[in-house]
């Protein structure tokens, strides 16, 4: 004999067995209700009911004796008999489709997806361009992408029904969550990134009320997880039609505040493809990286607001297109399309994911041959750059701007480093307004995110004259020390030839003292000023003394070559004021054995990186 007890207090809803009912284990005897909440008990054991000790209505204690239940007499007598319920449990059908509120679920998700939407992305496709979705699809690992903010729609109830905001407002315009970029290579934690994508197709990819709710949530998970984002920036500003929201202008929202305060606290990459203008743009000029397709048009403020502003009228085309924002430095990283544009940023995001354990090193044998032997002879440094870095790990930055020095991300032996480099091939590698605001953002960039950076020196120092000063070259240059005094990654020179007076100061953190290192290789010359200016200056008493001609010229070339041996590498060497004099197939040995020995401090303070 087995009593049947309560678990709980509670209330007696519905008997499912009456006296002579045979049950087996797990059929479902009674259902109780306590706090508004039923509870199913089943019984534990197979027997027969032999008695009820309450009625449906009444209340019990805990612990209460609810019925009682026999054995079962015999095999047989597992046979229904008179009143019986179940002898043996049923076996389970399967049920024709998903249960109701599962089903509503997968139908209301169906709309959000392109599917639903053949029109808008055939149109979108017609284009040349992709969905954002395609774009999440493309950027992240297969499946690991979890979509925050799914279901939302604008906040226009009072003026559209219900299913038009569902089929044609989905997502409120933008697609947002968490997924994996590059975890095959890194593994799963490592490449967590907040990725968000507004949808171009969706009221024309404005900010509506709810998108910049779904943008604050992702990135307060993204600061407070320190996760990377990734920003696919299309469509205009603030939407006017959002009527559920009391509000007037929406000055409010903390959206771009939100955005800028990941500034330096974590990678943020913004992507443009297409038309990105006023709100959408303000989004995109916070994130430390612009990569844009060369199709698109970025700007403050679209052909309504410019027309409206009384200073026009303009197609979308003729407001910041790539080739204007690439040349002034808007645009770090121009690309042909949205696929190439989805790789480059794979690409730019593993340099703040770890070392990679393979790599391979170009032949060193060619740096032997990168600098002239003819000291006045111009020369492409990326030649160096790219024979220094591990094969195809090279990613060079706003190539079209401040093109008086060089910017890229690479690695050594696995290692991410930044990597920079005078260029003599523009102005003679002389550093200008352009160059300097470059350099200094790039050394910030790698300092917020810990990267070492190596600087290669071939300069004659800062560019100088009456036109250079009218563009404020005295607080451009000096960025690179204010710069350069509060880094916290370590810092590597290596000067392939000039290394002249403060503007080889500057690429050298302040001074040739102040790297882990200071290198040369056996072309490098050195001196306050550029040698030439130097002999004229400092010998204008001599010169001058002897007719314009053949005299003058012999007196000026041996005071030159006197300046040209006291400046070489072996004799700074000899006065200690820089680290040694190497072969060029050596260099990449010293950068490796540094950046193994080298410390990243911890941050102190607050950081961000300036956007320009």
């Amino acid at each position: 004999m087995n009593t049947v007890r309560s678990p709980l207090q509670a209330q007696i809803v519905q008997w499912l067995v009456a006296p002579g009912d045979a049950v087996q284990a797990g059929d479902l005897l009674l259902v109780l209700e306590a706090m508004k909440m039923e509870h199913e008990l089943r019984a534990d054991r197979a027997g027969r009911v032999s008695e009820r000790f309450f009625a449906e209505g009444e209340t019990v204690d805990a612990g209460a004796a609810l019925l009682r239940l026999d054995p079962l007499a015999a095999p047989q007598d597992a046979g229904a008999g008179a009143g019986s319920a179940a002898v043996a449990p049923a076996a389970h059908a399967q049920p024709p489709g998903p249960r109701d509120d599962l089903r509503r679920l997968q139908q209301r998700l169906a709309h959000t997806l392109d599917g639903a939407r053949p029109e808008a992305v055939a149109r979108r496709h017609a284009l040349g361009l992709r969905t954002a979705r395609e774009n999440i699809a493309d950027l992240c690992d297969d499946g690991s992408f979890l979509e925050y903010g799914a279901l939302a729609v604008a906040a226009q109830r009072s003026r559209r029904s219900e299913e038009d905001l569902i089929a044609n407002t989905p997502a409120d315009g933008m697609v947002t969550g968490i997924g994996s970029v590059n975890g095959l290579i890194f593994g799963a934690e490592p490449s967590r990134t907040v990725v968000m994508a507004y949808d171009a197709t969706v009221l024309a990819g404005t900010q509506g009320m709810r998108n910049h709710a779904k943008t604050d949530r992702l990135l307060g998970i993204a600061l407070a997880q320190q996760l990377p984002v990734v920003l696919f920036a299309e469509g205009g500003g603030g939407r006017p039609g959002d009527t559920d929201m009391p509000i007037v202008a929406g000055l409010h929202v903390g959206s771009f505040a939100a955005f800028a305060r990941l500034s330096g606290q974590v990678p943020v990459v913004g992507i443009a493809a297409g038309r990105c203008f006023a709100g959408n743009a303000a989004l995109l000029g916070c994130s430390d990286v612009i990569i844009a397709t060369r199709q698109s048009n970025i700007g403050m403020g679209g052909p309504a607001m410019v027309e409206g502003g009384g200073l026009g009228v303009f197609r979308p085309e003729d407001i910041g297109p790539s080739a204007v924002q690439h040349v002034n430095g808007v645009i770090d990283l121009l690309v042909d399309d949205e696929p190439q544009a989805v790789a480059t940023a794979r690409h730019y995001l593993s340099f703040f994911q770890g070392r990679l354990p393979d790599w391979i090193a170009p032949n060193q044998q060619g740096l032997r041959d990168v600098v002239p032997e003819n000291r006045l002879r111009v020369y492409d440094t990326r030649a160096a750059m790219d024979g220094l870095v591990d094969q195809g790990s090279l990613l060079m930055l706003r190539t079209c701007f401040g093109i008086g020095i060089h910017t890229a991300l690479a690695r050594i032996e696995g290692r991410p480093v930044g990597l920079m480099a005078n260029n003599p091939l523009h102005l003679g590698g002389a550093i200008d307004a352009d160059a300097a605001d470059k350099a200094a953002r790039f050394m910030q960039l790698c300092n917020a995110h810990g990267l070492p950076l190596v600087s290669l020196v071939d300069t004659p120092g800062f560019m100088v004259g009456p036109a250079m000063e009218e563009r404020a070259q005295v607080r451009h240059v000096s960025r690179l020390f204010v710069t350069a005094a509060s880094l916290r990654v370590p810092f590597f020179s290596v000067v392939l030839r000039k290394g002249y007076g403060l503007g080889a100061m500057g690429m050298t953190a302040g001074g040739f003292h102040a790297p882990v290192f200071t290198v040369a290789w056996p072309s490098g010359e050195f001196g306050a000023m550029g040698l030439e200016g130097a002999v004229r200056l400092g010998y204008r008493k001599e010169l001058e003394a002897l007719p314009e001609g053949p005299q003058r010229e012999a007196l000026f070339e041996s005071l030159l070559q006197r300046q040209i041996a006291n400046g070489s590498a072996q004799q700074m060497a000899t006065t200690l004021e820089i680290d040694a004099v190497i072969d060029p197939v050596q260099t990449r040995e010293w950068l490796a054995r540094g950046l193994a020995s080298a410390r990243v401090a911890e941050p102190a303070g607050p950081r961000f990186i300036d956007t320009w």
